[in-house]
């Protein structure tokens, strides 16, 4: 699967969009549409979630642009290949404190906390953290010696660690990267990452081409087991 990949980065004015449509324009040919337009959505092929803000004001605008319903379509019933950065990360998850106790998408099981790290570290995180990397299946085995992304949050995510791709330490575990089927997530930019960041997006695009292909065989195969019956 060598075709021009369709990015929909979703555009409910809570993100910089554009450093991430340039640093996806960096790494690649794509088509890429920063964009609300529901049709968009549903035709593209692998989807954007970034996010900056408060995770109240984030769902609020998520319903008021009316891209829920459409967000969890493209998601849970197409599967495309989906990636939430920072607050977009956040919102994969069922709910966060952060304000009020809030619902989020609900694509991965957890929820997101304030960050309560040791006396001596300041709130909110920002700066270059190291990742260490679990042992599932990650996007991040191109990383060698250099594993340092930059963050910036106060909240951080909570969920079984069969979700996590990789963690850093900020006075105590915190999660960094998570995956749950179609959907990842990450808690760093890596739009801001530098080489590192770039590398990053690099292999989320490779494991969704990757992940279209066997998605595509699986339902070829499913499509030809139901013809002969």
């Amino acid at each position: 699967m060598s075709f021009r990949l369709t990015v929909a980065i979703v555009d409910y004015d809570m993100g910089n969009v554009k450093s991430i449509e340039n640093a996806v324009n960096h790494i690649g040919d794509f088509n890429i549409i920063v964009t609300a337009n529901h049709a968009v959505i549903q035709n593209a092929d692998v989807i954007i979630l970034p996010g900056v803000g408060a995770f109240p004001d984030a769902m609020k605008k998520l319903a008021d642009k009316n891209l829920i319903d459409d967000l969890n379509h493209a998601v849970k019933e197409q599967k495309k290949p989906t990636l939430g950065i920072c607050l977009g990360m956040q919102l994969l998850f069922d709910n966060s404190e952060e304000k009020k106790l809030t619902r989020g998408l609900g694509w991965i099981p957890g929820n997101v906390l304030y960050l309560k790290p040791a006396a001596d570290l300041r709130v909110p995180h920002i700066g270059w953290n190291s990742l260490q990397i679990t042992s599932n299946n990650s996007i991040f085995s191109f990383l060698n010696e250099d594993k340092d992304f930059y963050f910036v949050h106060s909240l951080h995510a909570r969920c079984d660690k069969r979700y996590v791709l990789a963690t850093c330490d900020y006075g105590g575990t915190m999660i960094a990267a998570v995956k749950n089927d179609n959907v990842i997530g990450m808690q760093f930019h890596p739009e801001k990452s530098q080489r590192n960041g770039l590398a990053a997006l690099q292999a989320f695009f490779s494991w969704a081409r990757l992940y279209m292909r066997e998605n595509h065989a699986q339902n070829s195969s499913d499509c030809l087991h139901n013809y002969k019956k």
